[in-house]
């Protein structure tokens, strides 16, 4: 969770399943979204291409056409790689050049996915059903996505902005002393104690030693050589 004056960005994860008959074209569309990924970020370098303007004019009709995305996600795809490329050209220790391996979906809302009742609507006629998510923040705005598919299930993560919680003010002190045998807590005006259980296992163990001192022979070796405590 991240926060930016009054607000706080944060990640809702959700598990969903797509339709049966979608899911390999689903998986497809992730792979050629990969492969396109890819493709921005070294063409973007090469040609610093660094702007929004010349990174659409560079490759929105090539990632069309070549990786055949669909227009908002060719689109959100330049975006992402225009992301990663400036990030490595700002890199003073600059390592290989970066490229995606995992399976992911950059995705915007309203114009390449929405939530309708349980279900996530992406671009291109896929529909996947919302198998549990965290409904505390539904009131919120759905930000920005990533469509995931790791090990066989796919998972969407949504960014929202939510107000920043008021500080709290206490209304008092509560001091906590815990020591071997007893745990004080308290303030100015009330003290209460509890025993630990130090002294019970303390007894317990002197009752074990004692037993082990009277049945001390041959026929309790394989007893003793087990550890009590």
């Amino acid at each position: 969770m991240l926060g930016s004056e009054g607000f706080l960005t944060l990640t809702i994860k959700m598990r969903v399943r797509p339709e049966p008959e979608c899911d390999e074209e689903l998986v497809g569309l992730l792979k050629r979204y990969r492969d396109a990924l890819n493709y921005s970020v070294k063409k973007i370098i090469e040609k610093r291409a660094t702007s929004l303007s010349k990174a659409h004019a560079l490759l929105y009709q090539e990632l069309k056409e070549a990786f055949y995305l669909p227009s908002r996600i060719a689109m959100d795809c330049y975006r992402e790689a225009l992301s990663i490329a400036k990030s490595w050209l700002s890199n003073p220790n600059k390592g290989t050049m970066p490229k995606a391996k995992t399976l992911r979906l950059w995705l915007t809302p309203s114009l390449s996915y929405r939530i309708k009742g349980n279900y996530v609507e992406v671009l291109g006629g896929y529909r996947l059903r919302i198998v549990g998510w965290d409904r505390r923040y539904d009131q919120y705005p759905n930000g920005e996505a990533r469509l995931m598919y790791k090990e066989g299930k796919f998972f969407l993560m949504i960014f929202k902005r939510v107000p920043r919680p008021l500080k709290y003010t206490p209304k008092g002190v509560l001091a906590v002393d815990i020591n071997e045998k007893e745990i004080v807590f308290g303030n100015g005006v009330v003290r209460e104690g509890r025993e630990t259980a130090v002294d019970r296992a303390l007894r317990y163990k002197r009752l074990a030693e004692r037993l082990q001192e009277k049945y001390f022979s041959n026929k309790y070796n394989a007893w003793l050589r087990r550890k009590v405590f």
